[in-house]
């Protein structure tokens, strides 16, 4: 994975992790994104990172972006929020009750 990516990447991991298709259905990530059926129930802040995660490995491939580069580096941000979620480190309301505060925001 090219580092300018590897935020986006986390970002949508744990977006997924906190939707209430994996939270509460106890579906795995990934069924979230390829069944249309659980698809539609996506938090929209959760399509957003999605869609600014494959930008940006679209502007890995895009020429015209080889020369000026095509996202500051990793600043690994998310690191630590990750790997307590993939730990299991983590209190389910909390998490769900973070992902209600970050969907109305964006929706401001």
């Amino acid at each position: 994975m090219v580092a300018s990516c590897k935020d986006q990447k986390k970002a949508v991991a744990i977006c997924l992790q906190r939707s209430p298709c994996v939270m509460i259905e106890r579906h795995n990530p990934q069924e979230c994104l390829d069944n249309p059926e659980l698809n539609k129930d996506l938090p929209e802040l959760c399509i957003a990172q999605m869609k600014a995660f494959l930008d940006c490995k679209r502007g890995i491939v895009d020429m015209t972006k080889r020369f000026t580069g095509n996202a500051p580096l990793s600043t690994g941000k998310y690191d630590q929020q990750y790997e307590n979620l993939c730990k299991g480190k983590f209190d389910p309301r909390e998490e769900m009750e973070k992902l209600k505060l970050l969907n109305s925001q964006q929706k401001d």
